[in-house]
């Protein structure tokens, strides 16, 4: 076997997770949505806009960032091992961000 600086890559399959918004969250997300608009001209759904908003908000977390550092060496502190967003693994944003298969 060849020894391939880049390691195999890991499972890139989408998973799908559902939640209740309140209407005031339900609303601002429509508004980041119109914004997103306003400033690349190109029209996003907030279906599609909200994986990238919660990974942004995670690595942008240090708190959460520390806490998956001290937990386990691998960065991660789920059950499954799998690192959230990680982008040294190839993931784009938010692909990794749910709990069940599509």
């Amino acid at each position: 076997m060849p020894d391939l600086k880049l390691g195999k890559l890991p499972d890139r399959q989408p998973v799908k997770i559902a939640f209740k918004a309140s209407p005031e969250l339900a609303q601002l997300l429509h508004d980041y949505a119109l914004a997103y608009r306003e400033a690349y001209g190109q029209e996003e759904s907030v279906e599609e806009l909200v994986p990238f908003i919660l990974t942004a908000f995670l690595e942008s977390d240090r708190g959460f960032a520390k806490a998956r550092k001290d937990k386990l060496p691998n960065g991660s502190i789920t059950e499954n091992g799998a690192a959230l967003g990680s982008k040294r693994r190839g993931r784009a944003a938010g692909e990794n961000l749910s709990s069940k298969p599509d």
